[in-house]
């Protein structure tokens, strides 16, 4: 009776941490879940890109477009794109890629 709860016991364990290890593998293979921690290009995003960043809505993202190109994203700020606080809260978010010459 106890080698049978044992075994019981070792399933249930494994069926409640199988869940676990798909979200992490499917991290890992290059899901939407992988690519949405991917930092976005300024330069290139796209309106509706940068709008999905908390703080940033149409005029922001308007600005930032009509910004275009910055050669490092602190810019934002030192440009008087978006102010310091709004740029906080995407700056690990985003990058600048040199524009092509």
């Amino acid at each position: 009776m106890l080698n049978l709860r044992h075994k019981l016991l070792a399933v249930a364990l494994l069926l409640s941490i199988a869940p676990v290890f798909s979200v992490a593998q499917a991290s890992k293979a290059g899901t939407p879940a992988a690519a949405a921690t991917a930092p976005l290009d300024i330069n290139t995003a796209t309106a509706d890109q940068l709008k999905a960043f908390p703080g940033i809505g149409d005029a922001y993202s308007k600005r930032i477009i009509d910004g275009r190109p910055y050669t490092a994203k602190n810019q934002l700020v030192t440009k008087g794109v978006l102010p310091q606080a709004t740029y906080n809260k995407i700056k690990d978010q985003i990058i600048a890629s040199h524009p092509k010459k």
